[in-house]
């Protein structure tokens, strides 16, 4: 008996703790205000706070389930004309919005490539739900605070912008220069290039790919092969206003364009929807044969460009003018020097981008959005061999103004090279000063 007793004692004794120990209260989320005190910010589309004692970049998100751009690009490449990583080239182009369920907020991009152009919601929805959208990233809500335009949420994303969304390591296996991997201990952001705008936030970061057996291209441009350190750049951009008109793209005009499926077409007519990529330029007169454009297209070439090939890229590119004066528009189409202190990668900025290479080539890149819109960035590479064919015409008699039908009939597509979203054919203002 008195063992039992003894039991039931130890027992109960060994069961108090759990019934006077009080369960920890919940923890509340600190205000945006409170979390970043201390903390250096910067104002812009998306606000930006600087954590300068732990590294940290922290993002403030106050647009909900809306769609804006996300542009990624390659500020500082490899120099390999055979591996293919240049300097300015863009990476994916990609419409995403903010959602948020409780702590977490998902950055998802839309699947525009299928959808239902009907004014019928349910036939929008069950084209939507069939098809999957991509979930790029997973953030944690760590202050939060209330507004009266709509909540805003603070989040870490440092890894976000210190990832590697150019696909390096692929590319370098692709090309048989070995196998490589991001390596976070050699990773920083950027912040020369790291800027806030009213219309667009960016962000840069220094990024080193470590590797085994590098192959004789990356040996060739590396100074140390097993380490290739690159920068990448990101670029949170406001969709342009509504009022643009699509124009449906034809073959024959040699000018880029997009495409999707639109599952509310009727059965007489194709599914596939194909329209072109070009500039937003409206006359100011409409009813003038020849008018100044409401804004014109600007184009800014790359200061790195030496003489004399950056005046005969300049004049080069200037004779595209005569085009746009034939199909009706007066100073439309304009050329200058990017203003000293411009970020190239600042979307904002058309772009004829210098670039050099272990080899010489001409290269070009450019962009568009998917919804059957305007264009949305746009980038002409150009090399030391290529400009120098272009200096030796320019200093010959300038081309004849083209009589080109087809060029009016598709209302001023861009260049043959890249495109630009129309939201971004003003000029934009002067660059603002970098983060620290």
């Amino acid at each position: 008996m008195s063992n039992l007793l003894r039991s039931l004692l130890l027992g109960a004794i060994s069961l108090l703790p759990l019934a006077t120990v009080a369960a920890p209260p919940d923890t509340p989320t600190p205000t945006i205000a409170d979390k970043t005190a201390g903390m250096k910010k910067y104002e812009g589309y998306f606000n930006l706070y600087w954590d300068a004692k732990q590294g940290k970049l922290w993002l403030e998100i106050d647009k909900w389930n809306t769609s804006f751009l996300y542009q990624s690009g390659l500020p500082a490449g490899i120099g390999s004309n055979d591996i293919g990583l240049d300097r300015g080239q863009l990476g994916a182009t990609r419409i995403v919005r903010f959602e948020r369920s409780g702590p977490k907020v998902l950055l998802i991009e839309e699947n525009l490539a299928y959808r239902a152009v009907s004014n019928d919601p349910a036939e929008r929805r069950a084209v939507h739900d069939s098809f999957a959208e991509s979930a790029l990233w997973g953030f944690t809500v760590a202050a939060e605070s209330p507004d009266p335009s709509g909540d805003h949420a603070l989040v870490d994303a440092t890894d976000f912008f210190l990832r590697d969304d150019h696909g390096i390591p692929a590319t370098l296996r692709r090309t048989k220069q070995g196998s490589f991997h991001l390596d976070s201990s050699r990773c920083a952001l950027y912040w020369p290039q790291t800027k806030n705008f009213p219309l667009n936030t960016e962000v840069e970061a220094t990024l080193t790919f470590a590797g085994d057996d590098p192959g004789p291209w990356v040996r060739e441009v590396t100074p140390s092969p097993e380490s290739i350190t690159v920068r990448e750049h990101h670029s949170f951009v406001q969709l342009p206003p509504p009022g643009y008109k699509p124009l449906a793209y034809d073959p024959r005009s040699s000018f880029f364009g997009i495409s999707y499926l639109d599952y509310a077409t009727p059965v007489s007519e194709p599914i596939v929807k194909r329209f072109t990529a070009r500039h937003r330029l409206e006359k100011k007169d409409p009813k003038a044969a020849v008018s100044e454009p409401v804004k014109p297209i600007i184009y800014y070439l790359d200061r790195g460009a030496p003489e004399p090939i950056r005046s005969a890229l300049l004049e080069g590119a200037r004779w595209w003018n005569q085009a746009f004066e034939a199909a009706g528009y007066k100073n439309a189409f304009q050329v200058e020097l990017l203003p000293e202190g411009a970020d190239p990668m600042d979307l904002r900025y058309n772009m004829i981008q210098w670039v050099h290479r272990s080899t010489r080539a001409p290269a070009k890149s450019s962009r568009a959005t998917s919804l059957s819109a305007p264009s949305a960035s746009a980038r002409i590479f150009s090399s030391p061999k290529a400009s120098s064919r272009l200096t030796k015409r320019a200093s010959r008699t300038p081309p004849k103004p083209w009589p080109w039908r087809s060029l009016a009939s598709v209302n001023l597509p861009l260049t043959k090279s890249a495109t630009r979203s129309a939201s971004c054919t003003t000029t934009p203002p002067a660059p603002s000063t970098a983060l620290p």
